[in-house]
């Protein structure tokens, strides 16, 4: 039996976990696991664990092929930041269970939070600032000691007692002199990310604080080369991105089997009640406020455990019709894929929660998007409403200026951007209706679409 199946089998924790060590002695030691933390099923579960009244995060390697080459490079990265005085958890040690998984212990950061969390939890921009001007000089300390952070985000940061800690060592790259220029603006760039695009002046103040520790001169010239580094970590992000929501992660699961293939976000259910939910779907929308009931789609809003939900249903248009969407993607994978890359590049969109396809060997029958319901007006009648402030009007018109600025600059068409596809919610102007949408690599396409777009928008009023 796997560790995977131990803890499933298991109706609470804690559980024993024995661990024949290899590093840095040989002995036999027992583990308390308290809390599944992490699992990415097939690869690794992280554990929160006791060991002599000491608290652990354990992590056990359970890919058969690659275990203990990962242990390996997790082992070697947390060695090398405790030589060069980097603060992170300290390695304690490593082995193996008796169902043969590879396991590594190391310390844990207690009274702590990710940065990630303090970013979001602070409501004053000052502070988020300070935040990310630790992180910097904290990261401007790695790459002048030759540690590069391939995949750098702020959960990879715990904040302890006004300390920074690094975690994730698999992913970082150590060098034996200082990290070369060019790849440590790019790892800046990262970091950068977490800012607004318009706030200059804070991206300035945290590039000319780096710059500093590095003993580099920061001018225009240099904050021109920082911007397109920006840009193109921000693409390299998304394109990540929408590889990891199509995959099962912490965030996100993936089924596939009996002819349904499914992905759903893990907020809005759990993996045991998902199939249920999936057999029963078209009779849970017919019960719903049934919003469009088409040839092409079936369009529902209901409230699902408490929460309002929008389903739409994608229909069986004769077999070459759906044999062309199963080949190159069903409408409903379309669409959540466009929802999560809105969603990162800031633009508003309702919360994508699940993409369903129903198959018959290779062809989609039928394919199904659900998304968080969304308060709002269509932007048709939000202009014709007499009671609405011209404030308001202006307020809105500007955020919808910004958002179509936004997609000029990534080359993105919405496809059927007419007035009913802008909803003006509490925030402000919210694009629906993603499954047209695309993302243009030729210039003279989107030059095309983006016309397109705009006459369809002015001619919709």
């Amino acid at each position: 039996m796997t560790v995977t199946e131990q803890y499933r089998n298991m109706s609470e924790f804690p559980f024993q976990l024995s661990i024949r060590c290899s590093h840095p002695e040989k002995r036999t030691e027992s583990i308390t696991c308290t809390a599944l933390l992490r699992s990415v099923p097939g690869r690794r579960n992280v554990f929160d664990a006791l060991w002599n009244n000491r608290n652990l995060i354990v992590k056990v390697f359970t890919h058969k092929l690659s275990a203990k080459r990962h242990l390996k490079r997790e082992w070697k990265g947390l060695t090398a930041l405790s030589n060069k005085k980097i603060n992170a958890p300290q390695p304690l040690f490593f082995g193996q269970t008796q169902a043969g998984d590879w396991v590594i212990t190391e310390e844990k950061i207690t009274c702590s939070s990710t940065a990630l969390e303090s970013f979001h939890n602070y409501q004053e921009n000052t502070k988020k600032l300070e935040l990310l001007d630790m992180i910097c000089r904290e990261l401007a300390f790695q790459h002048k000691s030759g540690v590069l952070q391939k995949d750098l985000h702020l959960d990879n940061f715990i904040l302890a007692e006004e300390k920074i800690y690094t975690l994730d060592p698999a992913q970082m790259q150590f060098y034996k002199y200082q990290v070369p220029k060019k790849k440590s603006i790019s790892n800046l760039a990262m970091l950068l990310l977490y800012l607004p695009d318009d706030d200059i002046q804070s991206k300035n103040i945290l590039c000319k604080e780096y710059f500093q520790s590095r003993g580099w001169q920061y001018g225009t010239q240099q904050e021109q080369y920082v911007q397109k580094q920006i840009t193109l970590q921000r693409n390299r992000g998304i394109n990540r991105g929408m590889k990891k929501c199509l995959r099962t992660s912490k965030r996100v699961i993936r089924i596939r089997n009996n002819g349904i293939t499914a992905v759903f976000d893990r907020s809005f259910c759990s993996e045991d009640d998902f199939p249920a939910f999936i057999h029963q779907i078209d009779n849970i929308m017919t019960k719903g406020d049934i919003l469009k009931n088409g040839n092409t789609c079936f369009v529902s809003h209901l409230t699902w455990n408490k929460n309002e939900i929008v389903i739409k249903r994608y229909n069986y248009k004769g077999f070459i019709y759906s044999l062309r969407h199963s080949l190159i993607s069903s409408r409903a994978r379309k669409g959540w894929l466009h929802a999560h890359r809105l969603t990162m590049l800031g633009i508003p969109t309702p919360k994508p929660l699940a993409y369903i396809e129903l198959h018959n060997g290779l062809v989609v029958l039928h394919s199904y998007f659900i998304t968080e319901f969304v308060e709002g007006t269509n932007l048709h009648y939000f202009l014709k409403d007499q009671s609405i402030s011209e404030n308001q009007h202006n307020s809105a018109q500007k955020q919808l200026e910004i958002i179509l600025d936004k997609m000029r600059e990534f080359h993105i068409t919405h496809g059927d951007l007419k007035h009913s596809n802008i909803l003006i919610a509490k925030n402000g102007p919210v694009l629906t209706d993603l499954d047209a949408m695309k993302v243009h690599k030729s210039r003279f396409f989107y030059k095309l679409r983006r016309a397109k777009d705009i006459e369809r928008f002015n001619n919709s009023d």
